[in-house]
């Protein structure tokens, strides 16, 4: 399943609903085939583990879980909200980003 997404790794995002609806955080994973994101200090969950090399005393650890891309939308590089995202050829002939909101390409 070959899909563009609007939403890349390194990306800051706004969260458009849920539990952490309004927070805004970078985007450290995307998984295509589920539609999701793993999103920095967001969702976060408390996790059971075993002991283990890594954590020898075991325990409860909080870790972020991913959230669907349709809660996110891309922060607005130079107006700094919430912006759509359209793709034009820059002036090299190159398929970029770019923010709806201000016109401004997204690195």
């Amino acid at each position: 399943m070959n899909v563009k997404l609007h939403i890349k790794k390194g990306d800051t995002v706004f969260v458009n609903s849920g539990n952490d609806k309004g927070k805004q955080g970078k985007v450290l994973a995307v998984d295509k085939a589920k539609m999701r994101a793993v999103v920095e200090g967001l969702n976060m969950i408390s996790k059971h583990t075993k002991p283990n090399a890594k954590t020898p005393q075991g325990g409860i650890i909080k870790q972020e879980a991913s959230i669907h891309i349709s809660n996110l939308q891309v922060v607005d590089p130079v107006k700094g909200g919430p912006t759509k995202i359209g793709r034009r050829l820059n002036d090299k002939g190159k398929l970029v980003r770019y923010a709806k909101k201000s016109g401004e390409e997204i690195k």
